[in-house]
C-alpha cells in the first residue's frame, strides 16, 4: 500500500514568516541606538554623503538605518592634566602643570568628528595648550612666573588657547596652573630673594609708624605748649588775688581747728596758719 504525501502550505508559509520576522528583528537590533546621558551622537551615512553635520543626536533612543553608523562623544565638561618644559625670558627650563577643563560644542559635534576625529584631545587640544604655555611663560622672568604674576600667567594662556580652540570646535572652560617646577639653586635664591623684601617691607613699616609716632608726640606736646601758654596769660595779678580769697574763705569754713591771720604779705592774700 502506497503513501500519499500531502504538501502543507501553511508550513512553507510559517517558514517564512519566521526568517523574515527574525531578518526584521535583526535590522531593528541593529538600528536601535540608545545614546547615555552626557553624551551626543554624529551620524555617517554610507550611502548618503559621510558624516551629517548639520544634526547632532541628543540622549536617549534613536532608530537608524542598519548601515549607518551612530558615533557618540561625551559633551561634559572633562579635564586632562599636562605637564610641559618650557623655557623662561632668559632661557631657564621651567616644569609646569595644568589642568584644562573643557568639552566639545554641541552645535558643531558633527564638524568636529569630519574634521578632528575622536582624538581631538592629543590633535588639538594639548598641542594648544602647550603652543599657548610656551609663548606665554618665554615673556616672564623665574621669579615673576614663581610668585607674583603666576595668575596673570594663567589667565593669559587660557585666553590664547581659547582663541587656537574656538576655531576647532571645541569650549574652553578654565586653564588652571597647578605647579611650576624650578631648578632647585634658582628656588632658594628667589626664596632668599622674596625673604629679604619681606624684611625690608617690615623694617620700612615699622619706621613710618615710628616717624609716625614721634609726629603725633611733636603735635601733643604743641598743643600743650599753647595751652599753657594761653592760660599763662589769662592769670593777671588780679585774678590770682581773687582765687587766693576764694580759696581762703572756703577754709575758714572749714570745721577744723585753725588760726587765721590777716596780714598784708607782698601778694596781698591773707596767711593762714592753724592745725586739726
Amino acid at each position: 500500500m502506497s503513501q500519499v504525501k500531502i504538501n502543507n502550505p501553511l508550513s512553507k508559509f510559517g517558514t517564512t514568516g519566521i526568517v523574515i520576522a527574525l531578518v526584521v528583528l535583526i535590522v531593528l537590533f541593529r538600528s536601535a541606538i540608545t545614546i547615555d546621558s552626557g553624551e551626543a551622537g554624529v551620524l555617517y551615512k554610507k550611502f548618503g554623503g559621510g558624516v551629517d553635520i548639520e544634526k547632532t543626536y541628543g540622549e536617549g533612543f534613536h532608530i537608524v538605518a542598519p548601515w549607518n553608523k551612530m558615533i557618540q562623544y561625551e559633551v561634559r565638561q572633562q579635564e586632562i592634566l599636562e605637564t610641559m618644559s618650557v623655557l623662561s625670558s632668559n632661557g631657564l627650563d621651567i616644569k609646569l602643570e595644568a589642568s584644562i577643563w573643557f568639552q566639545p560644542k554641541y552645535e558643531d559635534l558633527g564638524k568636529l568628528h569630519k574634521e578632528r576625529g575622536k582624538e581631538y584631545i592629543d590633535r588639538v587640544i594639548k598641542p594648544a595648550v602647550r603652543s599657548a604655555t610656551r609663548s606665554i611663560v618665554g615673556r616672564y622672568a623665574p621669579e615673576q612666573i614663581y610668585s607674583s604674576k603666576r595668575d596673570a600667567i594663567q589667565k593669559e594662556i587660557f585666553e590664547e588657547t581659547k582663541l587656537i580652540l574656538d576655531r576647532q570646535y571645541v569650549q574652553l572652560n578654565e586653564v588652571l596652573v597647578r605647579d611650576v617646577t624650578l631648578p632647585s639653586t634658582i628656588k632658594s635664591a628667589i626664596e632668599k630673594k622674596l625673604k629679604q623684601e619681606q624684611e625690608a617691607l617690615e623694617y620700612e613699616f615699622k619706621l613710618k609708624k615710628a616717624v609716625q609716632e614721634a609726629e603725633r608726640q611733636r603735635i601733643d606736646a604743641e598743643g600743650k605748649a599753647k595751652a599753657n601758654k594761653i592760660l599763662s596769660a589769662s592769670l593777671t595779678d588780679k585774678i590770682l588775688r581773687e582765687k587766693g580769697v576764694e580759696a581762703t574763705l572756703k577754709l575758714s569754713e572749714s570745721p577744723n581747728a585753725k588760726v587765721i591771720v590777716i596780714g598784708n604779705p607782698k601778694d596781698g592774700l591773707p596767711i593762714i596758719l592753724g592745725d586739726k
